[in-house]
């Protein structure tokens, strides 16, 4: 019997929804890893762990977990998996884990294209049902500074393309990509990027430096100036303000990172939200007005 090897675990990376899942890592390191504002698998070399090895780590948790509800299968980019070794490796979680609702996994760009229609169905009816993707933006500008490797338009018909069979979708989006830099066209764009797709749930997250990127070393540098919280503000109300929908989407913007926590159901909440910004920005405006008085 193959003894599993864990060591792989210690550095795992997993959305913030994801926090009371069964994280089972099925590959390391991400497929595509050029994104110029993310660190999370830089010197890690991809693959695909072998199919054994993977079995032994799903015995393993079972036999130290009596209830698991939901399973998130990581590293960066599980669904890059060939499609009938990962119908596989969901057939054994289903038989291992019957009482599992819900396995999820980060999808890139470069994983939903590969799949055709047919074979994203397949994975969907074999277990997967909900997909992360990390968008960052709806500008063609702001995609290729960031070295995404696809278009907005390409994005958005892959997104598109997972709905079409079935997949709930969480896309998210980062404020604070551009510093400095007039935000409005990324802003705007992002808007109406969302309008278009309707994902089931969006996430704006603010961008955070982290070493061994390439916008920290332009940060280093001098060449990359980080936005105020007050700008930020600014570009997350843009992005609202252009958001029109009629599907719902539950809007977060509340992870760690962000300076106020919002969240709401679109297009019924995009009123409230905007008016919570607006009372942000209005108390740091009353500040500002305060301190020159003194």
């Amino acid at each position: 019997m193959l003894v599993p090897d864990l060591t792989s675990y210690s550095n795992l990376y997993r959305p913030p929804s994801e926090a009371f899942s069964l994280i089972l890592q099925i590959t390391i390191g991400c497929s595509h890893n050029k994104c110029s504002f993310c660190s999370m698998y830089k010197g890690v070399q991809f693959h695909i762990k072998p199919f054994e090895q993977i079995k032994a780590e799903i015995d393993y948790f079972r036999s130290r977990a009596k209830y698991v509800n939901r399973i998130f299968l990581a590293d960066g980019d599980a669904l890059i998996v060939p499609t009938e070794k990962l119908i596989e490796i969901l057939k054994y979680i289903k038989n291992i884990f019957p009482e599992c609702e819900r396995i999820s996994t980060y999808a890139s760009p470069k994983s939903l294209e590969l799949k055709s229609e047919d074979e994203l169905k397949k994975i969907k009816d074999n277990g997967i049902s909900l997909l992360y993707i990390g968008a960052e933006s709806g500008s063609d500008e702001v995609l290729k500074n960031i070295n995404k490797g696809v278009t907005s338009k390409e994005l958005g018909d892959l997104i598109l393309k997972a709905k079409k069979v079935g997949f709930k979708t969480s896309v998210t989006f980062i404020v604070g990509i551009l510093g400095e830099k007039d935000f409005r066209e990324h802003a705007v764009a992002t808007g109406n990027f969302i309008s278009r797709c309707e994902p089931d749930y969006v996430g704006i997250l603010s961008l955070m430096l982290e070493e061994n990127t390439t916008i920290y070393q332009e940060w280093l540098k001098g060449n990359f100036k980080e936005a105020d919280g007050i700008d930020i503000l600014k570009e997350i109300k843009l992005i609202i303000e252009n958001i029109n929908v009629t599907s719902n989407i539950i809007f977060r913007s509340n992870h760690a990172s962000n300076y106020i926590n919002l969240k709401g159901n679109l297009p019924e909440d995009k009123k409230r939200l905007i008016q919570e910004i607006d009372i942000s920005l209005n108390k740091h405006s009353l500040k500002e007005k305060k301190y020159r008085l003194l």
